[in-house]
């Protein structure tokens, strides 16, 4: 069975992104968080 991929907008990303430059949560978490 194939999972579909998540396409993230680029305002999602900037989002991201943002989280990580400015509020300092590291990407793990965040990846953790999206499933990545």
């Amino acid at each position: 069975m194939r999972n579909e991929r998540k396409h993230y907008t680029a305002d999602e990303k900037v989002a991201i992104l943002r989280r990580h430059l400015l509020d300092k949560v590291p990407v793990s978490d965040l990846c953790e968080e999206l499933g990545l």
